[in-house]
């Protein structure tokens, strides 16, 4: 049998190489921090950071997440397939199929303790420098962030924060 290149391929999470997430705080046009968190790949997947950009394609539009399209306000949408846990000082991102986490600092957990949610930036662009375990500067990260390449490559969500404590 032949494969068209219309079918739907099943995802595999492989195919989304390292996958980062990176919480940090800045203010916003209100004057307070904003909590965001920035989720990317290394682009470390077999096929380079095409095929992972093509995989976390398939991954944010397969729950929803429309990628270079509007805002996705998971405070209005209890049914979002995407949760953010924070606890113990962890920023954990969920949806069917990955789970990642990532350290908070403590200027991230204040901006999301105060508002009760955070930004994320779900990017296909992948940021081979922005590796795990490595500081970061804070113009490579504004830099890469703030590019209108990977915003317009990114699905933009509101989520609101959980934890067990309620």
């Amino acid at each position: 049998m032949t494969s068209t290149s219309g079918e739907a391929r099943p995802f595999r999470a492989a195919a989304l190489g390292t996958l980062v997430v990176l919480p940090w705080s800045g203010e916003a046009p209100d004057g307070s921090d904003m909590p965001y968190l920035l989720a990317y790949s290394l682009g470390d997947a077999e096929g380079g950071p095409e095929a992972t950009a093509a995989a976390v394609e398939q991954l944010l539009e397969g729950n929803g997440l429309p990628v270079g399209g509007d805002l996705v306000d998971g405070t209005t949408k209890p049914s979002l397939p995407v949760t953010l846990l924070v606890e113990a000082g962890q920023a954990v991102l969920n949806m069917p199929q990955l789970v990642a986490q990532a350290d908070a600092p403590p200027e991230w957990l204040a901006a999301v303790a105060h508002r009760g949610h955070a930004y994320l930036v779900f990017t296909t662009r992948a940021w081979p420098e922005g590796e795990p375990g490595k500081p970061v500067e804070p113009a490579a990260l504004a830099a890469f962030a703030g590019a209108d390449e990977t915003l317009k490559a990114a699905a933009h969500i509101v989520l609101p924060a959980r934890s067990l404590r309620r």
